[in-house]
């Protein structure tokens, strides 16, 4: 396994971080593809013993148990400072704004319940899971300052925003004197390569490191055309994201089972390995041992410029999708909640 630093933090972190959006109580009968505690942890023990140190995590994955699953594996098959443990706050709710929740009280809020679920005193990186354009942008970053000044975090990070949103938010910390952002979580692979337009160049001169989710595109870089998993068929939120494109990203889905024919590689580790020349840390999920160990082997895999410009090249400008196309005026407006608690909000990944 190789490490990188995380941005301007001291995390030196694995370059490839575990993606725990598989593990937790499916509930609901939502996200039927997630995984019991007991596989769970075999993922996470053999994460680690690969040299995988770096995990994400979000409060609202399973209602709180990925979070929980997580911190109990890591409880028993790691030492705390020795692994880099994120997680994500959702934005305030109706109820909380219209009791006069303070965004500073409501990320106080969420940072307890999150350490709860973990069973740790601190996380090394939280990360603002998308933006809340119903709080003032100080109150979010004061109120993460006020989490980091208290200890209960080292370093904090941010996903699901654009370039300029990124950068109006660390020039308001600079300003003020609080945290910065040391790293973005956007959608970022393969067959979806829009962060390319402005926030790759951004983070490239302001040293925050990009750590993608959805590095697989929901498992379609790893399966061989017409090859249907269990995720890519029950995990309808994917399909909104993919399904529209699906001629188009095939025919470089195509090139990625062909190079790896040729390599005697896996899909899986031409996908990541691609990714690799691009961000500091993807975030890869796991539901079988075999995906943890496709992507630590794709770390030792090298590119040549031909191989990469052949993945490159049948690439055309996307639209925006998920949560990124809230925003978007012109974007196709359908909802897919998550519910945490008595709290629903929109799928951000």
């Amino acid at each position: 396994m190789q490490y990188r630093k995380l941005g301007t933090s001291d995390l030196n972190v694995s370059r490839i971080c575990m993606g725990c959006m598989g593990f937790g109580e499916a509930g609901n009968g939502q996200h039927t593809w997630t995984i019991d505690e007991e596989h769970s942890r075999e993922i996470i023990k053999r994460g680690l013993e690969l040299g995988v140190n770096f995990f994400d995590t979000a409060i609202a994955y399973q209602s709180g148990t990925s979070e929980q699953y997580l911190g109990r594996a890591l409880r028993d098959y790691a030492k705390r400072d020795d692994v880099v443990v994120a997680t994500k706050f959702l934005p305030r709710t109706q109820d909380e704004i219209q009791s006069g929740i303070t965004g500073q009280q409501h990320i106080e809020r969420m940072i307890n319940k999150s350490l709860a679920n973990l069973g740790m005193d601190y996380v090394d990186l939280y990360i603002y899971h998308m933006w809340d354009y119903e709080t003032p942008l100080y109150d979010i970053m004061e109120g993460l300052n006020n989490v980091v000044k208290a200890g209960k975090v080292r370093y904090i990070g941010i996903s699901n925003c654009f370039a300029y949103q990124l950068a109006k938010a660390n020039a308001l910390a600079e300003k003020e004197g609080f945290t910065k952002f040391v790293s973005v979580q956007g959608h970022y692979n393969l067959i979806f390569r829009e962060e390319e337009r402005e926030m790759a160049k951004l983070c490239r001169e302001e040293n925050i490191s990009m750590t993608p989710y959805s590095a697989l595109a929901g498992g379609r870089l790893a399966k061989h055309p017409g090859e249907i998993s269990k995720r890519l068929r029950e995990d309808s939120y994917a399909r909104l994201k993919y399904d529209a494109t699906s001629k188009e990203d095939g025919a470089i889905i195509e090139r990625v089972a062909k190079l790896a024919k040729q390599m005697g590689v896996s899909m899986t580790e031409i996908s990541l390995a691609w990714l690799l020349t691009k961000v500091t840390s993807p975030v890869v999920g796991a539901t079988k041992l075999h995906h943890i160990e496709g992507a630590a082997k794709a770390t030792q895999l090298e590119l040549s410029s031909e191989e990469l410009s052949y993945l490159e090249e049948l690439y055309v400008p996307h639209r925006l999708v998920g949560v990124m196309a809230q925003n978007t005026p012109d974007s196709v407006k359908e909802e897919h909640v998550w519910s945490v608690g008595d709290q629903e909000i929109d799928e951000g990944h």
